[in-house]
């Protein structure tokens, strides 16, 4: 039988961007269907987190994520534009959000379209890849979705046209995160029990060896 994980992942996580190659090696090899299921970053989805943060945690975050991404040889910056707009040092969280809400509607349409985990692997390639300024403009997006095997015009178009069930789905992936026993991206849920990090995933490919995960060629996993 074919396991499942529910994977509560943000365009705006660091730590979702460089968890999602290992997603796309382990979708390629082994018999399991993960299910994408995007959330808000924690800026809004948590009101006022960033005004009662330890101060010293978002310069930990660059530094960690940096060596993370040396490590494992992953290209890696800081998105230009972020995707969700704050003001430093203050961290405060700006009431109009132009990129999140759309980057997390089309990331659900895109789950819909059953090419969720090729949509976040390139837009997020895109995003904290490091080579590109100005994600938002040109054809940058629009080719990023084509190298999903989606239509960014068409994408966009469903967006907007659904927007408020879209939001419902991501309300809802929200609070599945939260029923599984976690707050955090990028989290993974098996059988009702949450793995939460990057540095998780092989504690997860262990319990899921241990409920008879098997490789897509038939061979042991």
């Amino acid at each position: 039988m074919t396991l499942s994980v529910d994977v509560f992942w943000s365009f705006r996580s660091p730590y979702s961007y460089l968890a999602t190659p290992r997603l796309v090696e382990i979708d390629r090899i082994y018999d399991l269907e993960l299910q994408i299921r995007p959330v808000l970053p924690i800026a809004v989805r948590i009101e006022g987190f960033f005004e009662t943060v330890n101060p010293l945690w978002p310069p930990y975050v660059l530094r960690d994520t940096i060596r993370i991404a040396e490590k494992e040889g992953i290209p890696y910056g800081w998105p230009r534009p972020d995707p969700i707009v704050q003001e430093f040092p203050s961290r405060k969280v700006a009431a109009e959000q132009p990129y999140i809400y759309r980057l997390t509607r089309l990331g659900v349409a895109a789950v819909e379209a059953g090419r969720g985990l090729a949509f976040i692997d390139e837009v997020s390639r895109l995003l904290w890849g490091g080579r590109v300024v100005g994600w938002h403009e040109g054809t940058h997006l629009a080719d990023a979705t084509a190298r999903a095997g989606l239509d960014l015009a068409r994408l966009d178009a469903a967006a907007a046209a659904e927007a408020a069930r879209l939001d419902a789905v991501i309300e809802e992936n929200q609070r599945a995160l939260a029923a599984a026993g976690h707050w955090g991206v990028p989290t993974f849920a098996f059988a009702g029990e949450p793995f939460f990090g990057q540095d998780r995933i092989d504690l997860l490919l262990w319990r899921l060896r241990k409920n008879g995960l098997r490789r897509r060629d038939g061979g042991s996993a």
